[in-house]
């Protein structure tokens, strides 16, 4: 009983995450096309290994930013793919 909670503290949390993550890259082409003060790229990359690689790597091409970035363009997909695998090792270990 105490698993079936845990995998839905899991799911939530990757739901949040993610849309942080996809939020963040949204807020930074915002500031970009503004001319202010942006969000770092640590913080962008931050935003994708703590679980939110697959939010990153949809706002990365939905907003059409940082796609020129071979760091970006590479890591985040690497980021998301390594965040479902874990995921998916820790639910399948739960159940």
């Amino acid at each position: 009983m105490l698993d079936q909670y845990y995998i839905y503290f899991i799911l939530f949390y990757m739901l949040f995450i993610n849309s942080a993550a996809f939020l963040l890259f949204k807020r930074d082409k915002s500031l970009a096309k503004k001319g202010k003060r942006r969000i770092s790229e640590k913080t962008l990359f931050l935003s994708a290994i703590i679980g939110g690689g697959l939010g990153a790597v949809i706002g990365m091409h939905i907003f059409s930013h940082k796609t020129k970035k071979a760091a970006f363009l590479l890591g985040l997909p690497i980021i998301a793919i390594m965040n479902i695998v874990l995921i998916l090792f820790v639910i399948k270990e739960l159940v």
